[in-house]
């Protein structure tokens, strides 16, 4: 038992010398937070789904793969997609960036998939450029509520999968990724 909290904690270390490195070219010193706590494995799933359940005024989320299961309308993934458009629904901006390659290959599929049912339920959607991958797994709700981690929303990273991620109150580092993620955005198209 030791040994996986200490693998935990290890992980959980590494993820935030990532997130630091990710935004120290912007950072003159280190952001406070109010509060950083690990979420690991399906612990993501529910502090997501609260997340979104509980946003007041906005939700940014930038994933690599969101997978919506015809055959399966209950899994995780198509859960917190129609959280994302009962948001919506009562009035949160809400905005997702997905990656897409040329081609057709899985994430592709499934991210167009995706975003074709949240712009159907009024999300905005914007897929990345061709030329670049969006590996980021992102949430940003309410300028100061913060999920960042490795899961993606598919079942295997929402269930079954090792996955680590931080949940980080701060409207300081919650500005920095917003700023972020207005970049990215900038750059892509809405195709």
């Amino acid at each position: 038992m030791r040994t996986l909290k200490k693998k935990s904690c290890l992980n959980i270390i590494y993820l935030l010398s990532v997130i630091v490195s990710i935004c120290a070219a912007s950072w003159s010193q280190a952001l406070p937070a109010e509060d950083i706590q690990p979420v690991t494995d399906a612990q993501y799933f529910d502090v997501a789904k609260k997340m979104i359940q509980e946003a007041k005024s906005s939700i940014r989320v930038m994933m690599y793969e969101m997978v919506y299961y015809n055959k399966h309308p209950n899994s995780p993934s198509n859960i917190l997609m129609r959280e994302l458009i009962d948001a919506k629904k009562r009035g949160v901006k809400v905005e997702v960036v997905l990656e897409v390659r040329e081609g057709e290959d899985r994430t592709t599929k499934n991210n167009r998939l995706s975003g074709k049912i949240l712009s159907e339920g009024g999300v905005e959607v914007i897929y990345d450029l061709l030329l670049k991958t969006t590996h980021a797994k992102l949430m940003v709700v309410d300028m100061e509520v913060i999920l960042l981690g490795s899961a993606n929303w598919t079942f295997a990273g929402l269930t079954k999968n090792h996955e680590v991620s931080v949940l980080i109150r701060s409207k300081e580092v919650a500005k920095e990724l917003i700023d972020y993620f207005n970049q990215v955005k900038a750059t892509r198209s809405k195709k």
